[in-house]
């Protein structure tokens, strides 16, 4: 994969270091994210190629956080992955409901994260 820039939001410090440096094991640049403000803010300033969000986040969840990006005209073609330990039956619908353009779960499955990165990459 080429290099290119991946939004992280995510509020737990051993999660953020875990895929901080898978990601940038893969070559990427990381803006990091520790709560769904600054992850709107990340957004808007740095316009990613991909966000990788947490659901569960302090001070506004990644539930509304995807929504406030897929809402702005500058941002709504970024895609979004939830990354979330949120596992329970309804939680992936009610993820792409709010804007998500997919869904992986915690732990992290390595293969499944690297495919879908390609996916939404264009890789």
């Amino acid at each position: 994969m080429s290099q290119r820039r991946i939004l992280v939001i995510e509020d737990n410090r051993d999660n953020m270091t875990l895929i901080v440096d898978l990601l940038q094991s893969m070559g990427h640049e990381v803006i990091q994210a520790r709560d769904g403000v600054q992850g709107v803010a990340g957004a808007q300033e740095e316009v990613p190629d991909l966000i990788l969000m947490d659901l569960s986040l302090p001070k506004m969840d990644g539930w509304t956080a995807t929504g406030q990006i897929k809402a702005d005209p500058a941002l709504n073609h970024i895609p979004i992955i939830a990354l979330t330990a949120h596992a329970m039956a309804g939680d992936r619908e009610k993820a792409l409901a709010a804007g998500c353009d997919d869904y992986l779960t915690k732990p992290i499955n390595f293969a499944e994260f690297t495919k879908k990165l390609a996916r939404y990459l264009g890789e």
